[in-house]
């Protein structure tokens, strides 16, 4: 061990200035015996480091190589197992416990030793020694070979110093006086021992001669003794005198702490009471304007205003721990919560009173707005209430009860208000619109006939005693009368279309400005009441929503649904959702009213869905854009989704009319009703969306109708008897082409062109199958000559063939007659005027032409 331990000092520790004082054997506990050294070192520089190396047997030689280091004073405990019997085991409880096997107790012995004295000596003892022998750790005694290491090199450690310049000068003299002093240190060492006898003898006799002079040293530090005695008594007795002193001063110093503290509490007391008094204290003034402020003036109002606003800073004030425990301070909070209730019981009912008076004061206008289609205005009654919005945004504040109450107060009274004038406004509308529209009168002015082809008109159309399209049609129904009668009735009927046509141009137009003007006195109404709300109630209209009230609603996609229902109570979210619902209660007889009407006008005429379409989409749009959910947004996108039901339904209805027409057996076809209306349709559609936002309902409306007149005009031209079915097909496919072709709608381009197809088609198997061929000989002849044309023969070169020259065509007209040609086209003449009719004028078409 000795030998390892050399050569782990000059190997390891002297190259790092460390020194070696205890090692021991070890492995680990539990595993493989893998055997290492534990060594304690300490730095030969200061200050002075203690520490413990773990070192390892290199594996690839027989040199020991430095593994772990931990300073000592990071080891917390040394567990030694225990204390009685002989056990190798230890543990050392760094940062974490490591378990260690010594190779003998007696080295483990030695190490813990070794460990206990340095802790002793730098680390003052803030090591644990646990299941420790007590006698390893006495200091003084000896523990084996290293005794000499842990003690006698310590104290070599703190002995030595190191020489200084003037003590190596000394010895460098005293080694050249001497010859021998490096070749024989022996010789040296006498000469030192002899010389050094000399000099301690030399000091001997020194101190002997001094004896006289100790005595008299002895004899005044006896005398010092004494003075020092004398001085401790005297001290005695004035720490006596003052101790008195001592006393009185203590009590004046608590005397003086104690009037300090009094002071400082009474400037802290004053300093609460200030406070106190400045944020709890209510003026008189203000407590008279709470108890006894008029209400109804101005200058009472905004007394009364200040008063809320002073109390209600007075209520909110921040105390301080401890005030609320004061009886002051809950008196004055009673008084001033007593205070506040009779000022909020006087503020609502002076409210409630102004309410009740706006009902009474509003009813005495309504008659004079009973005939004109006017809504009362409610601005001045408005202007009055915003007097009073200070103390609502108090009273919302301070007693939200009331708050609520004077709200829903608020919605009954003017709710039963607002709809006695809206049902009023409504009333006078329905009015002006039936009073226009003169069915009764229009109808009596025709003669008996005409109302027996109107009765038919009406049968054949469906309708509920009303006209779906246009009273054109009694013009259209006339042709399928007896042909003895056709030209009396034709004529009369065409002089009470003229005026029924007027009539409805007139009546539409009229109904259109009511509804316009409906719609335009209600859009104000609505948002000047919910802005009054907003501003009187102290609601916010423009804040972020959360969510929704509305469900999807999607018109141009088909998708139609209710957005909510006016009747049914809404959970107030936020305050816009409490502006909504108030407006909802209020104004819960627009909806119905306005469904009303566009009853009435659908009922009047269902063309008018056309007219209400437009208009309800241009509000609706306007609205959208002020905010998409407001109350009148979605009142009126709940109307639109109505009238957008209205509108499908005329258009279902015209099919529905299409596909119920029956033609007689013994009259021409002509042009059929339908195709008519449907011309009368897009032509008062044209002028009705013009520059319309809602564009695309009307061309999903076209793209059915002309779907359904198609499919319909080709039914009838099956089902005809008289008329060939090309000539139906021809007429009235030839009726839509110019249709379509007049007015210039966009989305019909293709059926436009599909119409001029059919019409092109039907035109030529009617020439070709149903009028043949007069003069067969002519007509071969000028077959073949197109047939050489289209062969690539020039025109001019055709008559130089044998079978086209000059005399074959000479031969050819021989072969007719004038009188036999002239009673061939009169004949082909009566034939087509048979079966074509007056009204598309088709017959003077080809006369022209020929």
């Amino acid at each position: 061990m000795t030998a390892i331990k050399h050569a782990l000092q000059r190997d390891i520790f002297t190259p790092n200035d460390e020194r070696l004082l205890s090692i021991v054997n070890v492995c680990k506990a539990g595993k493989k015996k893998k055997n290492c050294f534990l060594c304690a070192t300490v730095t030969t520089e200061r200050p002075v480091q203690v520490k413990m190396v773990k070192v390892k047997k290199s594996d690839k030689g027989d040199f020991y190589k430095r593994q772990i280091a931990w300073a000592l004073r990071d080891l917390a405990v040394v567990d030694a197992k225990d204390a009685i019997k002989e056990n190798p085991e230890f543990d050392l409880h760094f940062e974490k416990i490591y378990k260690w096997v010594a190779s003998s107790t007696a080295e483990k012995n030695a190490f813990i030793s070794c460990i206990w004295k340095l802790n002793q000596r730098y680390l003052r003892k803030k090591i644990d020694f646990v299941n420790v022998s007590s006698q390893l750790l006495e200091e003084s005694v000896p523990s084996g070979e290293n005794q000499s290491v842990t003690g006698g090199d310590e104290e070599v450690v703190d002995v030595y110093q190191e020489l200084n310049a003037r003590e190596e000068q000394d010895i460098e003299i005293m080694m050249e006086g001497c010859e021998c002093a490096i070749s024989n240190a022996e010789a040296f060492a006498e000469r030192l021992s002899r010389e050094l006898q000399v000099l301690d003898g030399a000091n001997i006799q020194s101190i002997m001669a001094s004896e006289k002079q100790v005595n008299i040293l002895m004899k005044l530090l006896d005398e010092a003794l004494k003075e020092v005695d004398q001085i401790e008594l005297k001290l005695s007795s004035y720490e006596e005198m003052l101790q008195s002193v001592k006393e009185q001063m203590d009590q004046i110093s608590e005397s003086n702490h104690l009037i300090h503290l009094s002071n400082t509490n009474n400037v802290k007391l004053l300093s609460e009471i200030e406070f106190l008094v400045n944020h709890m204290d209510l003026a008189k003034g203000h407590i008279k304007a709470l108890q006894e402020g008029d209400l109804a003036s101005s200058r009472g109002i905004e007394a009364c205003t200040n008063a809320a606003d002073a109390l209600l800073q007075c209520m909110n004030v921040a105390l301080r721990p401890g005030h609320d425990m004061l009886l002051a301070v809950k008196q004055q909070q009673q008084r001033f919560s007593d205070l506040r209730e009779h000022f909020a019981r006087r503020l609502a009912s002076h409210l409630n009173n102004v309410f009740v008076q706006q009902g009474h004061d509003q009813s005495s206008t309504l008659a004079q707005h009973s005939v004109e289609l006017a809504l009362p205005n409610h601005h001045p009654f408005h202007r009055d209430l915003l007097r009073y919005a200070k103390l609502m945004e108090w009273l919302k504040s301070t007693d939200y009860g009331k708050y609520e109450g004077l709200t829903k107060n608020y919605m009954d009274y003017l709710s039963r208000l607002y709809e006695r004038e809206i049902k009023d406004f409504f009333e006078v509308a329905k009015i002006k619109m039936t009073g226009t529209t003169k069915e009764s009168k229009k109808f009596a002015t025709l003669p008996r006939k005409e109302s027996a082809v109107k009765q038919e008109t009406e049968s054949l159309h469906g309708s509920s005693g009303k006209l779906t399209g246009s009273t054109s049609s009694l013009n259209k129904l006339s042709v399928q009368s007896s042909g003895n009668r056709r030209s009396q009735s034709s004529s009369l009927l065409d002089m009470g279309n003229m005026s029924a046509s007027d009539l409805d141009v007139a009546d539409r137009t009229k109904f259109d400005k009511i509804f316009e003007q409906v719609l335009s006195e209600l859009e104000p109404l609505c948002l000047a009441e919910q802005d009054f709300i907003s501003k009187f109630f102290k609601l916010q209209q423009h804040q972020s929503m959360p969510g929704t009230m509305t469900e999807a609603e999607d018109v141009d996609g088909g998708t139609l649904s209710r957005q909510h229902n006016a009747g049914a109570p809404l959970p107030v979210s936020s305050e816009k959702d409490m502006i909504r619902q108030m407006m909802i209660k209020i104004f819960r007889c627009i909806e119905p009213e306005l469904n009303n009407l566009i009853a009435l006008g659908d009922k009047i005429d269902s063309f008018n869905s056309l007219y209400m379409l437009v208009k309800m989409s241009h509000h609706v749009w306007t609205a959208q854009n002020v905010d998409p959910a407001s109350f009148l947004s979605t009142t009126l996108g709940n109307v639109l989704v109505t009238v957008k039901r209205n509108f499908d339904k005329c258009i279902s209805n015209q099919i529905r009319q299409m596909e119920e027409v029956k033609i007689s057996k013994k009259s021409k076809v002509g042009i059929l009703p339908f195709v008519a209306e449907f011309e009368e349709f897009a032509g008062l559609a044209e002028s009705i969306f013009k520059n319309a936002e809602r564009r695309g309902d009307l061309d999903k409306a076209y793209t059915k109708l002309i779907r359904g007149v198609f499919v319909n005009v080709e039914k009838v031209a099956n089902e005809s008897q008289k008329t060939p079915r090309d000539v139906v097909m021809m007429e009235n496919f030839h009726h839509i082409f110019a249709t379509l072709s007049r007015l210039k709608i966009s989305c019909l381009e293709a059926e436009k062109k599909e119409a001029k197809q059919k019409y092109t088609d039907h035109l030529q198997s009617y020439v070709i199958y149903s009028l043949g061929q007069p003069l067969e000989k002519l007509n071969h002849f000028f077959e073949g000559v197109e047939a050489r044309v289209a062969q690539g023969i020039r025109e001019e070169e055709v008559s130089y063939q044998l079978a086209f020259n000059k005399q074959e065509l000479r031969k050819v007209i021989k072969e007719y007659p004038g009188k036999e040609v002239k009673k061939g086209l009169d004949n082909l003449y009566k034939k087509v005027d048979k079966h074509l009719c007056e009204e598309e004028n088709l017959l003077q078409m080809r006369k022209s032409k020929a």
